[in-house]
């Protein structure tokens, strides 16, 4: 199978229709449920439902637990996923296409786009002023991320090869250590590592995601759980809808995952930033630009059925 052809019935049959959630219904096809778990990162939407209790007590009518379980970066989310060690998570818009790519069973059930959050940082000092500056640097990302998608897309823009720059797999703990000592030249991150990397090390942004390629993130789960208890993936998702309205809405809600994260206050409040999920059932036209995201990967790694 062609990659064009493989990426286009990816995403045509990776997306799940989700019932609306009734408090008449017990989760899942005739209850049973015990357990939902929940893969989620330092960032966005899931963080503050986490913090607020929002799907506990949503889901405590039924007596079924919530299970939080953090991971660093989306790629070993939807590993988890696959393997049915998470039931719903959320992450940004190319470690499902690597997912996908590995025939994972994941489906789409909500997202959107994601205007801000995302860049490549330099340390203050650093004489690379340009895109075009990259040239035979070393570039750290997480492979797989949606970074690894920002770091080829300003390549792109640069006009530059991926065969120009040197890239530096590592996760976000171990690319914050590199960058803090100059192992690497360049970091492609999200927050709360942007914020933190700003706060800490003066980090200066080299080029915004939102200016080299439009950007998403998407609420998945797994196969298998969306067949079994689509009223309880509806749940989740009418739960998150309450967080993320006062997220948007109000810039105080920001003031209280600091103290979950561990986080300094002032960096607490991006990760509100750029988020505008539309939670529901996800629309195609969503998914579309994930073509691009599909070829521009066959640069590094290809994409193959």
């Amino acid at each position: 199978m062609r990659r064009r052809d493989f990426l286009r019935l990816s995403v045509a049959t990776a997306v799940v229709g989700i019932p609306r959630a009734s408090s008449a219904q017990p989760p899942g096809d005739g209850g049973g449920l015990k357990e939902v778990r929940i893969g989620y990162q330092k960032t966005g939407v899931l963080v503050i439902a986490r913090q607020q209790g929002v799907l506990e007590q949503r889901f405590a009518k039924y007596g079924t637990a919530v299970k939080w379980i953090e991971f660093t970066s989306g790629p070993p989310l939807l590993e988890a996923m696959n393997v049915g060690s998470v039931d719903v998570g959320a992450t940004g818009d190319s470690p499902p296409i690597f997912a996908q790519s590995a025939g994972a069973a994941i489906v789409y059930v909500a997202g959107g786009p994601i205007n801000n959050g995302q860049s490549i940082i330099v340390q203050p000092q650093s004489p690379i002023r340009s895109l075009a500056d990259l040239r035979a640097k070393r570039i750290g990302f997480t492979k797989g991320s949606s970074a690894h998608n920002i770091t080829i897309a300003a390549l792109e823009k640069a006009g530059l090869a991926y065969t120009e720059v040197t890239p530096v797999h590592l996760s976000p703990a171990d690319a914050a250590a590199a960058f803090a000592r100059s192992s690497i030249d360049a970091w492609a991150i999200w927050d709360p590592f942007l914020a933190i990397a700003e706060k800490t090390q003066g980090a200066r942004v080299l080029v915004n995601a939102a200016d080299v390629a439009k950007t998403y993130s998407f609420y998945l789960a797994s196969r298998a759980f969306a067949a079994k208890y689509p009223k309880a993936l509806g749940e989740v998702l009418a739960g998150l809808g309450c967080p993320m309205l006062e997220l948007l809405q109000h810039h105080g809600v920001a003031d209280c995952p600091h103290q979950f994260l561990g986080l300094f206050h002032r960096t607490a409040h991006p990760l509100a930033r750029g988020r505008q999920h539309q939670l529901g059932a996800e629309q195609l036209e969503h998914l579309a630009p994930l073509h691009g995201h599909g070829f521009r990967h066959h640069q590094d790694q290809p994409i193959a059925a």
